[in-house]
């Protein structure tokens, strides 16, 4: 377990300063940093850089390929392993196959994009560090905070405390891992 801190966390008192303080910390070189907002606020995700998420891709990759292999599993039994002749019809006729094929990829495309959000928010984590900060409880009620995370490479404990404060922070305390 790393001895060093999680990061340090402030708190603003209003939106547009959370905004500025995210911009002005990202024109000083910051770029490992976490908002808490108990709402939206509308352009925070650019400001903080969001990464792209990978759910939708996974939910794709994933329903294809059950449904694909659905419609292969089905004609190998039906054309292939164990032809049986009912009326005349052919050994492989499509349009049985298809409803157990739509409903493979529902199933798996519904279980991989779980799965993805599940690896996207790194859960499942029963414990982190902001837990222990106080201020962090108030972020779902009426705090707006921004975490500089400690695996930053331009991290100097110092020096983001004075950051943060220049940049008209309430409250700037160091969180612990």
């Amino acid at each position: 377990m790393s001895t060093g801190p999680y990061g340090c966390i402030a708190e603003f008192d209003s939106a547009p300063a959370l905004l500025a303080a995210v911009a002005g910390l990202r024109t000083r070189g910051y770029s490992r940093l976490e908002a808490y907002t108990p709402f939206p606020v509308e352009g925070l995700a650019q400001a903080l850089g969001a990464s792209r998420d990978w759910t939708a891709v996974a939910m794709l990759v994933a329903g294809a390929l059950a449904g694909a292999g659905m419609l292969a599993l089905q004609y190998y039994g039906a054309a292939i392993n164990y032809p049986i002749n009912v009326g005349g019809r052919p050994d492989a006729s499509w349009p049985a196959f298809i409803p157990p094929a739509v409903e493979m990829t529902i199933l798996f495309a519904a279980l991989a994009g779980v799965v993805a959000m599940l690896a996207a928010n790194g859960l499942p984590r029963l414990h982190h560090p902001l837990f222990d900060s106080q201020r962090f409880t108030r972020a779902s009620r009426n705090g707006l905070l921004l975490v500089v995370l400690a695996d930053d490479p331009r991290y100097e404990p110092g020096a983001v405390r004075q950051a943060l404060l220049e940049l008209h922070a309430t409250h700037v305390e160091t969180v612990p891992s």
